[in-house]
């Protein structure tokens, strides 16, 4: 009998111990980085025209990878994106450039105090004023005082403003070019200066700019649908980009590649993230680590490292770029301190920004809902 009671508490205990196990699994299962609000804000901006997809990724400290999406790949069509779904990432490209810099510089291919004209044909005449020449560093940290674009970037397709503009041109620009400011003076983005920084990276490394990156970045990490080319898989898991509640074209960007040619899905900018803030080591940790690190002011809170922007209020650092080509906004950044990462991705030409910067801190809130179109 007393045996048989024993037994019967045995059982109860265990049983207790199953429970409170699966409701803290249950729990578990229940927590959510990307909060209801920025799920129904996500839902909003589509039902209501703003964007047709957008697709959100988070990664914690822990390594826990978890996306959200919402919406379709085109208005013309019912396929609805999701974490493998390619967008063009434009700008955040210019991090990518850079880290292939730090990798170059740490096995002392060249130095980031270079002069760009040591790597460029003799004929090219780099502007320089004061008797100061821009250096690879400057180009990386926007401060090269060149400006954001060329005068003679006329294209003949508005659509695919980049397509037609070479290398030739380029050269022709910074050839006739005069300084308006000393070098290193003061931060001015420039998609021409970050361009020619991807353009002297692929010379010096004796191949074009995808292969540099593909071999120097996206191989190591195994992000295996990142690229400049589409492929035929990638095309099909295309997001079409939009503007104004059109379809529009893809961006081609063969000579400034370096300031924003790159395509990639939120399953690849995890991993990309993963390795920046250490959850992922690699022998890219040491370069990465080193375009994180503060190099210049630019506006307000604001501070520029390499390829990187630095929003520090003094309580939260927060490291990040976004990007926007003719149809496409996208938002990648994280907090090293904590060890968490996000990334947006929009097929739309209106900024998601904010929806990252809430996500990585709650005190950066969301806009409030539009009525713009896409």
């Amino acid at each position: 009998m007393r045996s048989g009671r024993k037994k019967g508490w045995v059982v109860l205990i265990i049983a207790g111990i199953l429970l409170l196990g699966f409701s803290s699994f249950a729990c578990v299962l229940k927590e959510s980085n990307i909060t209801d609000e920025v799920k129904e804000s996500i839902k909003e901006r589509i039902d209501g025209g703003e964007s047709v997809g957008i697709v959100v990724g988070f990664i914690d400290s822990r390594g826990k990878r978890e996306y959200f999406s919402h919406g379709s790949a085109a208005l013309s069509g019912k396929e609805p994106v999701d974490k493998n779904s390619i967008y063009e990432i434009g700008s955040i490209t210019k991090v990518f450039t850079c880290i292939a810099l730090t990798d170059m510089v740490l096995n002392r291919e060249l130095e980031l105090d270079d002069p760009a004209d040591k790597y460029l044909p003799e004929s090219v005449k780099m502007p320089s004023r004061n008797g100061m020449k821009i250096t690879l560093g400057h180009l990386a940290t926007h401060t090269s005082a060149i400006a954001r674009m060329p005068n003679n970037f006329r294209p003949s397709d508005i659509g695919n403003p980049y397509a037609d503009y070479t290398v030739e041109n380029m050269y022709e620009f910074l050839s006739g070019y005069t300084l308006n400011r000393d070098v290193g003076e003061k931060y001015e983005y420039s998609n021409l200066g970050m361009g020619l920084l991807g353009h002297i990276l692929s010379l010096r490394a004796g191949m074009d700019y995808e292969r540099l990156i593909v071999n120097r970045i996206c191989r190591v990490l195994g992000m295996k649908n990142t690229g400049v080319t589409l492929t035929k898989d990638m095309k099909k898991r295309l997001a079409k980009g939009h503007a104004r509640g059109k379809e529009v074209s893809n961006w081609d960007i063969p000579t400034l590649a370096g300031a924003g040619a790159l395509r990639s899905d939120a399953k690849d900018m995890l991993i990309f993230l993963a390795a920046n803030i250490g959850i992922k080591k690699s022998r890219l940790s040491q370069a990465m680590e080193m375009t994180h690190e503060t190099r210049a002011d630019a506006a307000n809170n604001m501070k520029v490292g390499l390829g990187w922007h630095i929003l520090d209020n003094g309580k939260t650092k927060i490291v990040w770029h976004n990007g926007g080509t003719g149809g496409y906004r996208t938002f990648c950044g994280f907090i090293k301190e904590k060890k968490i990462g996000v990334v947006v991705l929009s097929n739309s030409s209106i900024s998601a920004d904010d929806i990252g910067f809430h996500l990585l801190e709650n005190s950066f809130g969301l806009k409030k809902k539009e009525s713009q179109k896409s």
